[in-house]
């Protein structure tokens, strides 16, 4: 099998948090996605957590690392995100994630976050590159498929990075592929908020 050096290669840092019971049967979405990740030979870091007091502390490690992709695999809806033991609004969210992703990329699989005031809490004035995620319900299956496939594609052969018309094109294709919701946004200089949404 080949293998090759993951020196140069897009870093993703994996936070994972599930219910209780998602936990007794296995549902480890973010666990089974850095697996993928080393098997292409990406690196990927995972966390497993489950209170925003932990969360608070392993988003103070990736902002000391060099990972450039931070990768949520969690419950949420329209409003924020569920840990095991503690909800967080997109606005408390966006608090503690602010001053550690300028020029980072932040990725969702939790159901319903990709809304309006999740964009606003993570992207204005805070030099993300892009948010995406779902905005409708999604399955742990589905999940798991559509993200591995996802990275398979944005992180294979020798990419350096992640670049926004392949976010775009590839975010697209796969929704419809595996029947997923996903919306996309971008930073935007021209744009009074600080950032759009791309159309998929």
């Amino acid at each position: 099998m080949d293998t090759k050096s993951t020196k140069s290669l897009p870093k993703v840092f994996i936070i994972e948090s599930l219910r209780f019971e998602d936990e007794k049967n296995g549902l480890f979405e973010g666990k089974i996605l850095s697996e993928v990740l080393r098997l292409s030979d990406s690196s990927a870091h995972y966390v497993y957590l489950r209170t925003k007091q932990e969360l608070e502390e392993v988003i103070d490690q990736f902002e000391d690392s060099q990972y450039r992709y931070l990768h949520f695999s969690c419950h949420g809806c329209n409003k924020g995100i569920q840990l095991t033991l503690d909800f967080i609004t997109f606005k408390e969210l966006g608090a503690m994630l602010g001053p550690c992703i300028e020029n980072r990329r932040v990725f969702f699989s939790s159901c319903e976050v990709m809304q309006e005031g999740l964009a606003s809490a993570l992207m204005s004035n805070t030099g993300c590159y892009s948010v995406i995620g779902p905005y409708k319900n999604i399955n742990f299956d589905r999940a798991a498929a559509y993200w591995s496939a996802f990275y398979h594609l944005m992180l294979r052969d020798e990419a350096k990075s992640i670049k926004r018309n392949d976010l775009q094109e590839r975010t697209s294709a796969l929704q419809k592929i595996f029947g997923v919701h996903m919306s996309f946004f971008a930073k935007s200089s021209k744009d009074e908020k600080g950032y759009i949404k791309i159309n998929l």
